[in-house]
């Protein structure tokens, strides 16, 4: 694909696999829109980027874990007569511990960030897209959408969810030459842990660069889906034909808290 001339919408843009999609599509001529909480670290980011590499990059402060926020996100945009290209919903985050445990507006905050969220910004772009028969979305899912996962149920059910979206949409768009990829990284070396803890980590942790290299090749060769990295590849497609029960206490014991 090229990504001259073309505008980025990422989300969760100021660390991690969000800023690094921002650095390597800049690389490559795309402009961008910068998605997140923190405006300082997000405006840093985009001059860096613009002086670096002569895109435009947008700056979009915005808590996308409340309800509905995703309309002013939208409505944002359309002032600065900006047209989104390619759409990378990246943020998100993940619970670790017993849902009997856990804080019920923290459990809302993580369905909304990482499903309703996401899902409206898709769909709005998505149909955009289809109207111009051109464009791409990459929906960041987990490792954790293939398996069910104690401790961390609402996490991996979220993530299921956009997995499962994804694809569909995948499919769905092809005949109007949108392309669709759920993006499955493992462990990766971002500030997930910070917030999630590092019992919730499994296997050895993936860079950001190697993820986004991963997905955007993955989007050239118009894949539905793609899993980073080979032993988290054959992991998630061993849990796909396993028995469910052997499957959940597996995870189990892979993100069992320490006590």
């Amino acid at each position: 694909m090229d990504y001259r001339n073309k505008t980025a919408l990422i989300t969760g843009a100021s660390g991690g696999i969000g800023e690094q999609f921002a650095r390597t599509l800049a690389a490559q001529g795309a402009d961008l829109i910068l998605v997140a909480r923190s405006e300082d670290k997000l405006t840093a980011i985009a001059d860096e980027l613009h002086h670096a590499h002569g895109v435009r990059a947008e700056v979009i402060a915005a808590d996308l874990s409340v309800p509905g926020v995703s309309d002013s996100l939208v409505a944002q945009v359309d002032s600065r007569n900006l047209t989104v290209d390619i759409l990378i919903n990246n943020a998100g985050f993940g619970t670790h511990g017993d849902l009997a445990d856990a804080d019920p507006a923290r459990i809302r905050d993580e369905v909304t960030l990482n499903v309703a969220t996401l899902t409206d910004l898709t769909t709005v772009f998505y149909q955009r897209m289809v109207r111009a028969k051109s464009g791409a979305i990459i929906n960041v899912a987990s490792t954790a959408a293939f398996q069910p996962i104690p401790h961390m149920a609402v996490y991996g059910a979220t993530k299921a969810y956009v997995l499962s979206l994804s694809e569909a949409l995948w499919w769905e768009g092809k005949q109007h030459d949108v392309r669709v990829l759920a993006l499955c990284p493992g462990a990766t070396d971002t500030g997930f842990f910070d917030v999630a803890g590092d019992d919730a980590a499994v296997g050895n942790r993936r860079s950001p660069q190697q993820v986004v290299d991963t997905a955007l090749a993955a989007l050239r060769k118009g894949k539905p889906s793609v899993v980073d990295g080979l032993q988290n590849y054959v992991s998630a497609n061993a849990s796909r034909v396993a028995p469910r029960a052997m499957v959940a206490a597996i995870a189990e014991r892979a993100v069992r808290p320490r006590r």
